[in-house]
This record gives C-alpha cells, structure tokens and sequence, in this order.
C-alpha cells in the first residue's frame, strides 16, 4: 500500500499522520508554521480518518484510549518497548525505572530510554507518561512543554474547596 498523510491542528501544534491500511505508522507534532496553511485543508485519506476522529476527541477531552491499528516500523526491542507503553493508563505515568522493571531488566533503563524516544508514535503510543523516577519530566522528542501539556491534559487539576 501506498502511505498516506493526514494534518491535523491540536492545541500543541500540527499533528502529522502517516499511515495506510494496515494501520498507522508515524505521528510527529510540528510547530504551527512547519507546514503551509494549505496541507490543513487537503481531504483526509480514507485510512486516516479515523485516527483524526479520534485525535479530535482524544483533544476535546472525550477520548482516554486510541482505537487504532498501529503498525510502527524499529528493531525487536523497539516494538517490544513501545507496546508496554500502552499499558500505562490515561491520567497515569511511569517511571523509566518502572518500565525497565516490567520489561524484565531494570539495568536496561537507558536502552528503554533510548527506545522510548525513538517512538515513531506520538500520543496514540503514550512515550510521554514516562517520567523521571523523581518525578521530572525527562526527555520528550517533542519538546517537555509539550509533554507538560500532554499530561496535564490527561490529568488535571481539579479545584478544591476552600471551605
């Protein structure tokens, strides 16, 4: 199959979808002017839409789980890295330490690290609620504010009375 790309606006920047029938293989967030105001407007391919669907509930805050085939292309170990991503839960993070140890091999926390930022997958596959083990927001290929966004999205902070 061909590969297809979709743009798609969010509150962090523009979403880039690669993908065709066989699922998604790359989503990467650009700066607002990396792409001309143009490619927003092309027709979304049929492979995509879904995906662009479920950005934009995932965005308004209606979506806490993506429904997509994903089809990422890396080594063994990259694949086996990014799928235990998806076992961390919406509003939820992880240590790298952590994913090391449910992997099996806490002494492979910096080839975990390296794995996980090599992500081709953004968002759908959630590298960014891997945190430091002292809690910083370590290591984002997308920038940490955009991580910072990302979490606090998936888990705000609600207000509490003051009386």
């Amino acid at each position: 199959m061909n590969l297809q790309t979709a743009y798609y606006k969010t509150p962090i920047g523009i979403a880039k979808v690669i993908g065709d029938e066989n699922g998604i293989q790359s989503v990467t967030v650009l700066d607002e002017n990396a792409i001309s105001d143009e490619l927003l407007t092309l027709e979304t391919p049929d492979c995509l839409k879904d995906c662009i669907t479920q950005f934009e509930e995932y965005f308004n805050g209606e979506r806490a789980s993506f429904n997509l085939t994903v089809n990422p292309k890396g080594t063994k170990f990259q694949l086996k890295v990014w799928k235990s991503l998806l076992k961390i839960p919406y509003g939820k993070t992880r240590s790298y330490l952590e994913q090391s140890a449910a992997l099996g091999d806490v002494k492979a926390i910096r080839a975990v690290a390296s794995a996980n930022g090599k992500n081709p997958i953004w968002i759908i596959i959630p590298c960014h609620r891997v945190i430091g083990s002292d809690g910083s927001l370590t290591g984002y290929a997308g920038g940490i504010w955009r991580k910072k966004w990302l979490l606090a999205h998936e888990n705000p902070v609600k207000q509490q009375s003051l009386f």
